[in-house]
């Protein structure tokens, strides 16, 4: 075989082995049992110790030194490329590092759990500490004696830096500030009340998933502490949670991680497990979740069929019509959880997250000092006190798993999905018309054709690029929001 034959066997072998971790980690969030903690950290660390070995293999290096890319088309280009990036980033943590990363991580995301339904911030302390310790050490090890955050945030968007998330968000923060003090100022839609019935939540779920294009068949939804996406190519799970008294948070998380999940179900099979078959970052990953969820779940017209089908499911729940249900959907409202916040509140909510995990990572906060830095952040920009740490600085699974860098690719997937949106409805004109009766398949067929598709064939901007026909901006996002909750508001 040739050099990037070679190259190309060696890395599906350790993509398929990068997904059998994954699905360790899928148990571990859905259905393992608690007592077994300890022992899948001791697998979870045996598995990365096995992935490391190989993405650092000298191997790797010689035959990636031995090809010439422009022999290889597009494809081949591309795959090189995401090779040899790994091999570059993994090769410059050491492998007892990495280990201990992936041990601690799986005993942090168990300890986070009990201590979030605890309401027990001490307890997490601890841990925290750890974690935070050991991906300051693999971010200076990345920087190479350069910005530590911004090693991290490379992670999740290829060629992005705190300081240009700080100057989007610098951009997006006064208009958003702006847009909720008018809608909270104003007269409030009607508020969703009563009981709704988790199993009844749950076949409306299923229904939505499919509405969207979620392939059950390669696919499965089951419930976590925290709705996520896992897996890639024929094997991508989702879970989502349910509220007996907001069944929006569950239809809503559940088309999110639709969102994520029909990214990697509708990559091109020739992608399948290698390099380019998963999608390209996180940023472009939440553009799709974010579509999915807001500009096409929240929209006037398919919450106007989500009315429907949750009438026929649960009755009369006191809201009227369709045109009030969606003012309901849309409902700008005081609240402590992202997951739960509107489109106008809910990048506030990421901003926090950024400027308080930067200073983790930079040195400038010490983990001891999280609960009263988040309480008081949180104080300044939403106008109330935190109530409870569950509400507060234990809401979310991230920190426990160590994923610092990942909270700004949320609203830069807001900013990339405000670009495709505005280039969906000029290709789709009568958009509108078919999501009133469910049906997604334009939207989601030209997501698919335009982007889904490619995988991490391009780069994160180019393939936004592409798809949208213009240079990222967060100005479509916003006006879409402001006219939007104008519109919702009558301002």
């Amino acid at each position: 075989m040739s050099n990037f034959e070679n190259l190309m066997s060696y890395a599906r072998d350790t993509a398929a082995l990068g997904q059998v971790a994954g699905r360790l980690g899928w148990d571990q969030e859905t259905v393992m049992p608690r007592g077994a903690t300890d022992q899948r950290a001791e697998e979870m660390a045996a598995m990365e110790k096995v992935l490391h070995a190989r993405r650092t293999d000298p191997k790797v290096g010689e035959w990636l030194a031995a090809i010439d890319p422009a022999t290889l088309d597009e494809v081949g280009q591309a795959q090189v490329r995401e090779i040899s990036r790994a091999f570059d980033r993994a090769s410059k943590v050491p492998a007892d590092l990495a280990v201990e990363i992936a041990k601690v991580t799986s005993k942090a995301q168990g300890q986070w759990a009990q201590a979030r339904a605890d309401e027990d911030v001490a307890a997490f302390l601890p841990v925290l500490e750890q974690v935070v310790a050991l991906k300051r050490r693999e971010g200076e090890a990345l920087a190479a004696g350069g910005n530590v955050y911004d090693a991290m945030v490379d992670d999740y968007e290829q060629n992005m830096t705190g300081g240009e998330l700080a100057a989007m968000f610098d951009t997006m923060r006064p208009r958003l500030v702006a847009l909720r003090e008018a809608a909270l100022a104003a007269e409030a839609p009607q508020k969703l009340s009563g009981h709704f019935d988790a199993a009844k939540q749950m076949q409306l779920t299923e229904k939505l998933a499919l509405a969207f294009g979620y392939n059950l068949t390669h696919g499965r939804i089951d419930k976590a502490v925290h709705p996520f996406s896992s897996g890639s190519g024929h094997d991508v799970r989702i879970t989502t949670r349910t509220n007996e008294l907001d069944p929006f948070n569950c239809f809503y998380s559940t088309i999110h991680e639709v969102g994520h999940a029909c990214y990697e179900q509708n990559i091109d099979d020739a992608y399948l497990l290698t390099p380019i078959g998963g999608g390209v970052s996180m940023g472009v990953h939440e553009s799709q979740s974010r579509i999915y969820e807001n500009q096409l779940g929240r929209s006037a017209a398919f919450s106007g069929w989500v009315y429907s089908q949750m009438r026929d499911v649960f009755g009369d729940f006191g809201i009227a019509s369709a045109e009030e249900f969606y003012r309901t959907v849309n409902r700008v409202s005081d609240g402590y959880i992202r997951t739960e916040a509107d489109e106008v509140q809910y990048n506030l909510h990421v901003m926090l997250r950024f400027d308080l995990e930067r200073a983790l990572m930079l040195g400038d906060l010490s983990v001891n000092d999280l609960e009263a830095a988040w309480n008081d952040r949180f104080k300044a920009d939403f106008g109330y006190a935190v109530d409870k740490p569950s509400n507060g600085c234990l809401q979310d699974v991230h920190w426990s798993v160590g994923l610092f860098g990942y909270f700004p690719t949320y609203s830069l997937g807001n900013v990339y999905a405000g670009c495709l949106h505005q280039a969906l409805r000029q290709a789709v004109p009568d958009l509108d018309a078919q999501l009133a009766v469910g049906d997604t398949a334009a939207a989601t067929g030209w997501l698919q054709e335009t982007l889904q598709r490619h995988g991490s064939l391009y780069a994160p901007r180019d393939v936004v690029r592409r798809a949208s026909g213009m240079e990222p901006s967060a100005e479509p996002l916003l006006e879409y929001l402001e006219a939007k909750f104008k519109g919702i508001y009558g301002l």
